[in-house]
Formats: C-alpha cells, structure tokens, sequence
C-alpha cells in the first residue's frame, strides 16, 4: 500500500472541490482524508495501489468542473490505517 499527500493550490475552495475528491477517492476504493487550508488550497491524504493514487493525481489537476487548478504538488508518506475517505 502507498499513501501520498497533497497540496492543491488555485481556485479549489467553495467550487465542491473536496466532495469532489472524496466521491472519486471512494470510487477508486481508496482511503485517506481531504480538507481545506486557511490559505485557500486543499490538502489530502490517499492511501492504496500506485495506479489507482497516480488515477486520483491525474484526476486532481482538473477537480470539479468549477475548479482551477495551478498546482498539485505530492510527497510519499509513511502509510497509514484510514476507514474509508472522509472529508475533515
């Protein structure tokens, strides 16, 4: 299993950009967290196969059809145990 976190930065605050990223993290059965930053960008964790977290990064750079995304900028991380994807 790898976990990676996220930064996504541009306009990704009050476009449904974190139920977005749940919805579609639940339909790729992976597990982790996404919430908003105090300085505009959302942040997430996602835990499960290579492939499927590389689907969620390509899928991160467009977002909801509202969202304009500048960057996404990831790092691995040491896995860790979620139950399901959540937004906190």
């Amino acid at each position: 299993m790898l976990c990676k976190k996220f930064n996504v930065t541009g306009r990704v605050q009050g476009v449904w950009f974190r139920q977005s990223t749940k919805n579609t993290a639940q339909s790729l059965s992976l597990t982790g967290w996404v919430s908003n930053r105090q300085d505009g960008s959302v942040e997430l964790i996602a835990c499960g196969s290579e492939e499927v977290i590389t689907e969620l990064e390509t899928w991160l750079w467009q977002g909801p059809p509202a969202a304009e995304v500048e960057s996404v900028v990831s790092k691995t991380i040491t896995p860790e145990s979620f139950t399901g994807f959540e937004i906190i």
